[in-house]
């Protein structure tokens, strides 16, 4: 069993991290997360080994040891800090203007509450299925569609007030 989780960690901790830092805002705090969330699995790798899906289970563990309460006031201190977020993204066009782009989103994104923020990120930057998000933030699929629209929304009402202060 133990080399299985090694296994499992050695695939899958990148992803992880990439998970946790998108999903946190800070590479600090993504690391604390899921080295917490590797520890408890671990200990319970015989039952969470022996799942259908064993890396939706983690990621769970992860969202929410991010949602917990003990982390609240971690993850409101968002790090200004981009180049870990900048790293794992995709690369094309003007440095600058892809910077203050992703700069402007990551700003936008992290004033989402916590839920919209975990299914926005679960959806757009994991590719994830209503039915994964669902599975992951331990809600129905409705639940995932209204977090995501709302979210959405919010972040359509930010982007349009950046561009009308913009224009004034």
């Amino acid at each position: 069993m133990p080399d299985s989780f090694d296994i499992f960690v050695a695939e899958r901790i990148d992803r992880l991290l990439r998970y946790a830092t998108a999903l946190t805002c800070d590479p600090h705090l993504a690391q604390d997360v899921v080295q917490e969330v590797l520890l408890r699995a671990q200990s319970r790798w015989g039952r969470i080994g022996a799942l259908d899906a064993p890396d939706l289970y983690v990621k769970r563990m992860v969202t929410n040891e991010y949602l917990s309460w003990r982390r609240k006031r971690a993850a409101r201190d968002i790090t200004s800090a981009h180049s870990t977020l900048e790293a794992i993204g995709p690369s094309g066009g003007d440095p600058a203007v892809r910077h203050a782009e992703r700069e402007a989103m990551r700003i936008r994104i992290a004033t989402l509450p916590r839920k919209q923020r975990a299914a926005i990120v679960l959806r757009y930057y994991e590719d994830s299925t209503d039915a994964e998000i669902a599975e992951v933030l331990g809600c129905s699929a409705g639940t995932v569609r209204s977090h995501i629209s709302r979210a959405l929304g919010t972040l359509r009402a930010a982007a349009d007030l950046t561009v009308t202060e913009v224009l004034s």
